[in-house]
């Protein structure tokens, strides 16, 4: 799989040749483009539509970040695997509301199920999580017989809710306390660092995605209307629990972030770039931690594993195998 290349400093990024560089004050350093698959950028960073171009031709995409670190937009190459067909599927399966359904409901049953199995990993290892993981299951119980979108996403919140309120027990330091889920702004560190981790997770999907059939813009939990994407966001609900939330626990609990790595002002807490380069570099060793994959019988990393989830999506909607998520067994 190919590397993804993150730019906090400010400069330029340029094309020489058949190659980029990326020149700061402090000199230039050379990216080699066969190796990375996506950049993304979250300093100040100068650029011209002759790299773009570049880009495009080698099929790379850039993702940009502000300031605080919100996601704010790709650029996103011209698609070399467009497909009409496939586009006629996705678009087939969400105005038929019963196949929308289908696959909705299929994207929480994934995410819900891991849930659980992040709690259930922390029970084991002596944390008192039996409670929250029964409240869950009882949500879960009745997530089958959800009518619609809008009650499914009901049970969803709440599911979420008596998970994220289990970090407490998680993590174990009040200044990391939960409280409550705030977002755009956050309000506490910990809603900071789940924003922030959650946005490097949705980048991941879209990059993947880009490189399938799929159409990005057209997804099945989360509305398809005027917002640019939403399929990332629907495949990203599984991997967060597995890939976005043990990076926090383990940046934390390793003491590699502290309250000296945030920053408050006009747009809320905002994490410093000392702490989002520790929360990264631990989400990518997450995304190549590599597990040996039942269904296929070989070793498969979890960035490989999206791509996977996706080809599952892709047979659901050509009507070859209908799609089941996946549900880690650790």
């Amino acid at each position: 799989m190919k590397k993804s290349i993150y730019i906090f400093s400010n400069g330029e990024l340029r094309r020489k040749g058949n190659t980029l560089y990326y020149e700061t004050n402090e000199g230039k350093r050379y990216i080699p483009v066969e190796d990375v698959g996506e950049i993304l950028i979250f300093g100040e960073v100068d650029f011209n539509k002759r790299l773009l171009e570049f880009l495009s031709q080698k099929e790379l995409l850039l993702h940009y970040f502000n300031y605080h670190g919100y996601y704010m937009g790709t650029f996103y190459p011209r698609e070399h695997l467009n497909s009409g067909y496939m586009v006629l599927r996705q678009a087939e399966h969400y105005l038929d509301e019963g196949k929308r359904l289908v696959l909705a409901r299929q994207f929480v049953n994934g995410a819900v199920k891991n849930m659980r199995q992040v709690l259930k990993y922390y029970e084991n290892r002596g944390r008192p999580l039996d409670k929250s993981i029964a409240r869950i299951e009882e949500f879960a119980a009745v997530l089958a017989n959800c009518a619609d979108i809008q009650e499914l996403m009901a049970i969803e919140g709440n599911i979420r809710e008596t998970y994220y309120s289990a970090f407490d027990t998680i993590i174990g330091d009040p200044v990391f306390a939960f409280e409550r889920r705030t977002r755009r702004p956050p309000q506490n560190f910990l809603n900071t660092l789940i924003s922030f981790a959650n946005s490097i997770i949705y980048v991941a999907v879209l990059s993947e995605i880009y490189r399938t059939h799929l159409d990005p813009r057209i997804g099945y939990l989360h509305a398809t209307n005027f917002r640019r994407l939403t399929l990332n966001l629907d495949v990203a609900e599984i991997f967060k629990p597995l890939i976005a939330d043990r990076a926090i626990f383990s940046v934390i609990g390793r003491k590699e972030i502290s309250e000296e790595d945030f920053e408050s002002g006009t747009e809320g807490i905002s994490l410093k770039d000392k702490g989002k380069k520790a929360l990264i570099t631990e989400i990518e060793r997450k995304f190549e931690t590599t597990f040996n994959h039942r269904e296929i019988g070989r070793q498969v990393s979890y960035r490989r594993l999206i791509r996977l989830e996706l080809y599952k999506l892709e047979k659901h909607l050509i009507g070859e195998t209908p799609y089941e998520p996946f549900v880690a067994r650790w």
